[in-house]
């Protein structure tokens, strides 16, 4: 179902953390801002969120100021949580709780690799069928065997929570999310403005 043309622009929150990987922020942002300059009236209101609002060093020394913090944000349509080195994050109650109350206010929630980690500590998965970074799949399994995880693929859309595999195919499954947000169209002309190659 695409969203009536008169409507709001979604806000899409890209959850970023120190040693987050780049692109899987970087990517995802790249596809919602790219499919804003494409539409009219721009259908998505996308930015980065940290537990402070303060910066972070990303994977590689990437340094990123994000524009909110757990305290700042407009509310969430759709929640994306990013993979990296993720876990110093996984022992923060706090981040586990907003990640959690946040998801059950947004309409969607999405991971890209190992993500996935963070939304199944924070009991937002609990026994979808999702995905993950190909080396991550072992582990995944192990911590949280009541996961379907589905391997070579590079996402899986289980309804209200869609995850990815690792760091490019972030950018797949925000072109999906375009898709299923706004429309097929938009999605394939985000797809070629990025040079991206990319079939719904």
């Amino acid at each position: 179902m695409g969203m009536s043309v008169s409507s709001a622009p979604l806000n899409v929150a890209i959850f970023v953390y120190d040693q987050a990987e780049v692109l899987d922020f970087a990517g995802p942002f790249e596809v919602f801002s790219t499919a804003n300059r494409l539409a009219s009236p721009s259908p998505f209101c996308v930015f980065l969120v940290s537990e402070t609002g303060e910066a972070i060093t990303a994977r590689g020394g990437f340094g990123v100021i994000p524009k909110f913090s757990f305290n700042s944000h407009p509310p969430i349509d759709l929640l994306i949580v990013v993979g990296g080195v993720h876990t110093a994050e996984m022992n923060k109650p706090k981040v586990l709780n907003w990640i959690l109350n946040t998801a059950t206010d947004a309409s969607l929630t999405a991971s890209v690799c190992t993500g996935v980690f963070l939304l199944a500590a924070a009991g937002v998965v609990e026994s979808q069928m999702v995905t993950t970074h190909w080396e991550d799949i072992a582990d995944l399994r192990l911590a949280y065997p009541q996961l379907t995880v589905k391997e070579n693929s590079p996402w899986v859309d289980a309804g209200a929570i869609v995850t990815s595999a690792g760091i490019s195919a972030g950018i797949a499954m925000s072109l999906h999310l375009v898709r299923r947000l706004h429309s097929t169209e938009l999605a394939l002309k985000t797809a070629r403005q990025m040079e991206f190659d990319w079939q719904p």
